[in-house]
């Protein structure tokens, strides 16, 4: 298949996203209905989970816009076959910012610093006085908020220009990328800190934004690997996804598990050497009340497991194999968010029900957006050179 032999109709989505769309809006509106009512029924479990449901959705959205900038920046046909599933995946952005108002607006359900009793300890009162306030967290959320849309927005409209004029330079998205991701590290490091590291604001960890952005990253390159497996069956994306494609995403997914993990002992092992007041109660919640058993089970199935099957040539080759692992990453990088969000209200062991409605009800609305985005343009970017560069093989 060549570009010269193609038009863009021969590239939109199949009818399949269409259905997945639907269905989608069906599960994401039923489960919002649900944890509304969950909000009433069990509302000393609804907000933590809100916000594990809301961060890992997020950060699907964000790792997506990470991705797509490392491939601006580095470029290969890894990139080219999933660059809108990305693009797709980073403009859902605009819900998140809307889904984030019932955190806005319930601060002291989850923060022990937003209530009058908690600025009884003269440290929180200081950090609540200074940093962690109403204002401050909104004018943040804003400031978050309006630099990611903003970065997504031009990447996204400068794609679909690329679509309509052949010949386009592609410095502009190298030149938006380099800055990018820095801003992007940058950012959702200070939004970390904010939403979920302020849960037990005495704590303090200098690597914490980075165990978010590994996850993100991750959690982006598993979702591409389910997406295509679905794709990947059906015309257009069946004439031009490959093994080799996949095989490259298996090495990412290989790579940010590795990166995740790394981090994550890098921290453990810091803290545990200081063996600091003020450092140690974050783990010791963790390590106590069942939760230890959450953690031994992310070290063994978020880790080790993963680690050792990705080391297969054979199963990172085949997406209807591959899929598998990563619809199950997917699922830890839930359990790893819940592992963080949720000990800080609950010292022991506790999951509600309304978690899997809420985790539903934000995901059915985001992969319902996310297919809407899918459908709206060609599934690659006709104009760009990496594409002929991939329909083409005999013009590199």
């Amino acid at each position: 298949m060549t570009t010269a032999a193609m038009n863009k109709a021969d590239l939109m989505a199949p009818p399949v996203a269409q259905i997945m769309q639907q269905r989608s809006l069906v599960i994401g509106v039923i489960g919002a209905v649900v944890s509304v009512v969950g909000a009433f029924l069990a509302p000393g479990s609804f907000y933590s989970a809100y916000l594990t449901g809301f961060m890992f959705w997020l950060g699907l959205s964000l790792g997506c816009m990470a991705i797509l900038m490392l491939y601006h920046l580095v470029g290969g046909a890894w990139g080219t076959v999933i660059r809108r599933i990305l693009e797709s995946g980073m403009m859902t952005l605009p819900l998140m910012f809307v889904l984030f108002i019932p955190i806005l607006l319930n601060l002291p359900k989850l923060y022990f610093w937003a209530r009058p009793d908690g600025r009884t300890d003269p440290k929180i009162a200081e950090i609540a006085h200074s940093y962690l306030n109403f204002n401050g967290i909104l004018a943040r959320y804003i400031l978050y908020f309006v630099i990611w849309i903003g970065m997504a927005y031009f990447l996204n409209r400068w794609s679909t220009e690329q679509d309509s004029t052949a010949g386009q330079s592609t410095v502009r998205f190298r030149a938006l990328s380099s800055i990018g991701l820095v801003i992007y590290s940058l950012t959702i490091s200070f939004a970390v800190i904010d939403w979920v590291m302020s849960l037990q604001a005495r704590w303090i960890s200098t690597i914490y934004g980075l165990l978010f952005v590994a996850g993100e990253a991750l959690s982006a390159f598993c979702f591409c690997v389910v997406i295509e497996s679905i794709l990947g069956k059906r015309k257009p994306m069946s004439e031009y996804l490959t093994d080799t494609e996949v095989h490259d995403h298996g090495k990412f997914m290989l790579a940010f598990v590795m990166v995740w993990a790394y981090f994550n002992f890098s921290q453990w092992l810091i803290i545990w050497a200081g063996n600091l007041p003020e450092e140690i109660p974050w783990y010791v919640r963790r390590m106590n009340g069942g939760w230890e058993t959450v953690g031994l089970f992310l070290v063994v199935f978020h880790f080790a497991v993963p680690f050792a099957l990705l080391l297969s040539r054979r199963l990172k080759r085949k997406t209807h194999t591959l899929v598998w692992l990563a619809s199950w990453l997917i699922f830890m990088r839930i359990v790893d968010i819940f592992w963080h969000i949720e000990p800080a209200s609950h010292p022991a062991f506790h999951v509600s029900w309304v978690l899997f409605t809420i985790v539903a009800g934000i995901g059915g609305l985001w992969m319902a957006y996310f297919f809407h985005n899918l459908r709206a343009r060609p599934l690659l970017a006709v104009n760009a050179p990496q594409t002929l560069r991939l329909l083409e093989p005999s013009h590199e």
